[in-house]
């Protein structure tokens, strides 16, 4: 373990020891990702609650903590999994959270279908993201039936400042858990199902936090024009 500049905590570990904890970490989400999508665990008692239905899109919450968890569900018609899954990545939903996003890299690939993703945001995103970053792991599974998952969620704080010192005027913002689950259907149509619990850390009190989460599962109507517009129809 060492110390940065700014007196944080970081831990420089192996690519190796990172590579595994980050297969075991996504492994986690990538199941609570799949609970979440299951259709026959919705109302009976999993704790989500329906907070609104509209144009087709559902978007439930279930608390976690003093944060919530929110959940929304599409059917997108003519638009196959494949075609979705080349626009659902890190990088892609952080322009549609925030078009003021600085700067998206790619920090370490660990695997074919495993990166390290750095997000920036500056003096001119939105006022829950001005000048907050997060450091973040991207996995993405193609499951046996066809279903295609990819997961997103911070990597702990003191891992991400050995992988990416924080700049000095910037918040690290955490991002618990995200992804999406996304099953074929008839007719190259597909179920989306896109999961989010987010907390931006800093001055925000967490009841604004949990107002503004709300919106991002809206993301998945810009994300299905893009999926529209994309002729890209390959495997993950």
């Amino acid at each position: 373990m060492s110390n940065n500049r700014a007196g944080t905590r970081s831990w420089s570990i192996s690519e190796d020891s990172l590579r595994r904890y980050v297969c075991f970490a996504s492994e986690n989400c990538i199941q609570e990702l799949l609970s979440a999508s299951d259709p026959n665990r919705v109302d009976v008692g999993d704790g989500w609650k329906v907070l609104a239905l509209d144009n087709g899109v559902e978007i439930s919450k279930r608390r976690s903590g003093s944060l919530h968890i929110f959940r929304s569900r599409w059917l997108l018609k003519s638009v196959s999994p494949q075609q979705f899954i080349t626009v659902a990545n890190a990088i892609g939903a952080a322009k549609q959270w925030d078009s003021d996003l600085v700067e998206a890299k790619y920090i370490k690939d660990l695997a074919d279908n495993l990166n390290i993703i750095w997000l920036r945001f500056g003096d001119a995103s939105k006022p829950h993201f001005k000048n907050r970053e997060f450091i973040v792991y991207e996995r993405r599974e193609a499951m046996e039936d066809g279903t295609m998952v990819v997961a997103v969620a911070s990597l702990p704080k003191e891992i991400a400042a050995g992988l990416q010192p924080k700049p000095n005027n910037s918040i690290r913002g955490l991002l618990l858990q995200s992804g999406w689950v996304v099953e074929k259907l008839e007719d190259d149509s597909c179920m989306v199902t896109y999961v989010v619990q987010l907390d931006r850390t800093g001055w925000l009190p967490k009841c604004f936090v949990n107002r503004l989460n709300t919106k991002l599962v809206m993301i998945i109507d810009n994300l299905k024009k893009l999926a529209q517009a994309s002729p890209i129809n390959g495997g993950i």
